[in-house]
């Protein structure tokens, strides 16, 4: 029999879940997000717009497939994971499979988390506490390994998600540079917190990646078009990118953003942005492209949206979300500009959309 040691994750309202922990015995605070996807558990973790968060997952088995070796390819692009490392500051599931198997599996999730330092925590009812992020709103967490009797005593002290500007702590720090000599075309990636699926998918299009972090000058380099990636937490405290991609659309250049990229290209544009009562996180959220009745099923990942009202007059909405109708990507109506919230590379989740967005890029360049 599996015993593990009491776990607690309590919010800041002083609602208090408890549970198991099956990863790294730390306490932990972030922002407590959910994921309704029902696979992915590895490129979800290692997704670096995860980073400063609490990732619940409300599929109720989790753990039953094990984890993929963490290999990288001879460019340093990882194989079956979406980053170097896990991003997401914690995992909250309802129940944990101890046992694992699939083909590809080395390890269990819970011996990933231990060899990473990040906590787990099972026995939680995932449903009770989605209906409550989903009713007030994400909220901000703590996760300690102990069955907690006094609350009050932690309720201090829990941070402030938006304050801190996490594309910085997990953008690269120098510029690297892929398939150099192989691709005919050089696109400037604006490394926000970039998944590694963006740059294979850019690469398997035959073009040159030059890696640059969110805060690089890249306007001072040669390329034939921009690309922004996704990113964690909160768009206005990436000034300095928006300056740069200020400067590119002042040219004629071919941009294209994928979710953080969306907002800094709207915000670049003039728009503002708003955070999301509890964002959009899944492998089913429907989009339906403006002007036509095209409609996909996206993977998202998300917290904050375009405000579609303050676009200024030279853009418009590209997609549109038909679940709330929030912003999921923008054009501009001259200029070869344009962008996605939702993930058309989609790892995990559906890949309806790769070629929509990256033939598009890759063939205006």
């Amino acid at each position: 029999m599996q015993k593990d040691r009491t776990a607690t994750l309590i919010l800041d309202d002083g609602t208090v879940f408890h549970g198991f922990s099956f990863g790294a015995e730390k306490p932990v605070s972030g922002e407590v997000v959910f994921n309704t996807a029902m696979t992915g558990y590895p490129e979800s973790l290692t997704d670096p717009s995860y980073a400063g968060q609490l990732m619940v997952l409300t599929y109720p088995l989790v753990g039953n497939y094990g984890v993929p070796p963490r290999t990288f390819r001879p460019d340093g692009l990882s194989e079956f994971m979406e980053s170097e490392r896990i991003h997401a500051d914690a995992i909250i599931v309802s129940d944990y499979s101890h046992e694992y198997s699939h083909w590809n599996a080395v390890c269990s999730l819970g011996d990933w988390l231990k060899e990473e330092n990040i906590p787990g925590i099972y026995g939680i009812d995932t449903r009770a506490l989605t209906k409550k992020l989903r009713e007030h709103g994400v909220m901000m967490g703590r996760i300690v390994m102990e069955d907690v009797k006094d609350v009050a005593k932690y309720l201090h002290d829990f941070g402030i998600y938006g304050a801190v500007n996490y594309v910085d702590e997990v953008s690269c720090k120098e510029v690297i540079t892929y398939g150099a000599g192989e691709g005919k075309k050089r696109v400037i990636l604006v490394d926000c917190g970039v998944k590694h699926n963006i740059i294979r998918c850019l690469l398997k299009r035959g073009v040159t990646v030059v890696r640059v972090p969110w805060d690089y000058d890249f306007t001072q380099l040669e390329y034939d078009g921009v690309f922004i990636s996704n990113g964690p937490g909160d768009p206005d405290t990436c000034d300095a990118a928006v300056q740069n991609i200020r400067k590119a659309i002042a040219g004629d250049k071919p941009i294209c953003g994928i979710c953080m990229g969306n907002q800094l290209l709207a915000k670049a544009g003039g728009a503002s942005i708003y955070k999301l009562k509890y964002g959009h996180r899944s492998h089913n959220q429907p989009v339906r492209m403006v002007g036509t009745n095209q409609c996909f099923i996206t993977s998202q990942n998300h917290g904050y949206a375009v405000d579609n009202n303050t676009l200024g007059e030279d853009w418009e909405p590209l997609f549109i979300n038909m679940n709330d109708g929030t912003n999921e990507g923008i054009r501009h109506k001259t200029k070869p500009f344009f962008s996605s919230q939702f993930h058309p590379e989609a790892c995990s989740g559906p890949t309806d959309t790769e070629a929509l967005i990256f033939d598009k890029f890759v063939g205006m360049l």
